[in-house]
C-alpha cells in the first residue's frame, strides 16, 4: 500500500468538527475547542483518540467499545498552557526532555519539563500499511534550541490500527547540537481509576519499592502514612483498586529490571472486574525505569498502572545524584515506543494465553 501524508495547518481547524479524511477503516476530524486550543480525533470501528496537534502532541482523551481510558479530572476542555500543571487533564503527555518529574525545592525547571505543551512546529497525518497492517499515523515536529544552550529535535508519533483498541506511542529526540545533551523522558498515561480492578505484570525478578520521599504537594494522613509504612515492607500489598480510601494522597511506586518476553517486551495490565483490561506494553531496553502512580478523591481519579520512563519522576537534581539521567551524544538519536489502550474481555483471555498471566 502507498503511503498517504497529509501536511496540517493551524487554518484547518474551525470551531466546529470537520472531517478531514475519511475511508473504510479511519477516519480524521478536525476543530478548536472553546479555549482556543486545536484538536484532532482519530477513529477506527472501535472508538477514538483525541489528540492536540500543535500542544505538545499530547493525547487528551481516548475511547474505546465506549469505555473511557481518560483519568477522571477538573478539566472539561483542554486549555492553553505553557506547563501541564495548567492542563493536567489529559490521557497522556510526553513528559520531559530535558528535565523531567516533580521539582524538589532547588530544582529550577516546571513539573515534568518543557515538552508536555511544546508548541509544535509541524504536524501531519500518514495514512500506509506495514508489517502489521493498515495504519493512520499523527506526526509532529518541534526544535528546541537555546542561543548557548541546548538544541534538539522532538518528533512523537501516534498510530491507529484496523479494528484495535490498542494504539502505538513513539517518540524520537535528536540532539542537534555539537556537544552531550542530558535527557530524562517518559510516556505519562494517566488511566482512569476502575474500582476493583486488578493490578497485573511480570515482575519475577524486577525490583520493586514504594517512593520513601514527600514531594510539597502531598499532604500525608496518618492512615497514609501507616499505609505507604506497609508498602514499603511490601509493595505487592498494592494489587487492586479496592481501598480509594488509602489511594488519596497519591501512591507512587518505581520499578527496576522489569524482565521482558523473547520479543523484548513487558506487559503491564489493568484487569477489570467483567473481564476487559487496560494494557501497556513497551521495551525495557528503551525504558530502564517505570513508575505507578494511583490517586483517588473528589477531584481526581487516576489509576497510571504503569509509566516507562528513562527516569525517576523525582525531579533532575534527586535523578542526577542517582545516575539516571541518560546523556545523548551530539547529532545522536534515541527512539521511544509504547503500544496502550484498551482490550476486550476475549482480547484478555488470548492475551492470558499468550502470556501466562
Amino acid at each position: 500500500m502507498k503511503t498517504f501524508t497529509l501536511a496540517l495547518s493551524p487554518e484547518q481547524f474551525s470551531g466546529v468538527e470537520k472531517t478531514l479524511l475519511q475511508s473504510d477503516d479511519f477516519r480524521v476530524l478536525a476543530w478548536t475547542y472553546p479555549s482556543g486550543v486545536k484538536a484532532l480525533a482519530l477513529e477506527n470501528a472501535r472508538g477514538r483518540v483525541v489528540a492536540l496537534p500543535y500542544q505538545g502532541q499530547m493525547i487528551w482523551s481516548a475511547t474505546f467499545d465506549g469505555c473511557e481510558l481518560t483519568m477522571r479530572n477538573m478539566f472539561h476542555q483542554p486549555k492553553p498552557s505553557s506547563t501541564v500543571i495548567g492542563t493536567y487533564g489529559c490521557f497522556m503527555f510526553h513528559a520531559g526532555l530535558l528535565r523531567n518529574g516533580c521539582p524538589a525545592p532547588a530544582d529550577d525547571h516546571p513539573l515534568h519539563g518543557e515538552m508536555p505543551c511544546a508548541p509544535m512546529d509541524a504536524a501531519w497525518l500518514e495514512v500506509g500499511e506495514d508489517a502489521a497492517g493498515p495504519y493512520l499515523r499523527l506526526g509532529g515536529d518541534y526544535e528546541y534550541v537555546q542561543g548557548f544552550g541546548d538544541h534538539y529535535r522532538a518528533t512523537p508519533t501516534l498510530t491507529l490500527r484496523v479494528g484495535s483498541g490498542v494504539f502505538d506511542i513513539g517518540m524520537a529526540v535528536t540532539n542537534l547540537a555539537g556537544k552531550a545533551m542530558e535527557l530524562m523522558y517518559m510516556a505519562h498515561m494517566n488511566y482512569a481509576y476502575i474500582p476493583g480492578a486488578r493490578l497485573v505484570e511480570p515482575l519475577a525478578g524486577a525490583r520493586v519499592r514504594a517512593r520513601s520521599s514527600v514531594p510539597a504537594h502531598v499532604k500525608p494522613t496518618p492512615e497514609w502514612s501507616a499505609y505507604m509504612a506497609e508498602l514499603s515492607q511490601d509493595p505487592s500489598r498494592l494489587s487492586s483498586l479496592d481501598s480509594p480510601a488509602l489511594h488519596d494522597p497519591e501512591i507512587v511506586c518505581f520499578f527496576e529490571e522489569v524482565p521482558a518476553d523473547a520479543a523484548g517486551h513487558a506487559h503491564f495490565l489493568l484487569d477489570h472486574p467483567e473481564g476487559s483490561a487496560f494494557y501497556t506494553r513497551y521495551r525495557p531496553d528503551q525504558f530502564s525505569h517505570a513508575t505507578r502512580w494511583i490517586l483517588h478523591n473528589a477531584d481526581q481519579g487516576v489509576a497510571a498502572f504503569v509509566l516507562p520512563s528513562t527516569c525517576e519522576p523525582e525531579g533532575y537534581l534527586a535523578e542526577k545524584t542517582k545516575g539516571n539521567v541518560r546523556s545523548l551524544a551530539g547529532g545522536q538519536r534515541a527512539l521511544f515506543s509504547v503500544s496502550t489502550g484498551y482490550v476486550s474481555a476475549e482480547e484478555r483471555c488470548r492475551l492470558r494465553d499468550e502470556l501466562g498471566g
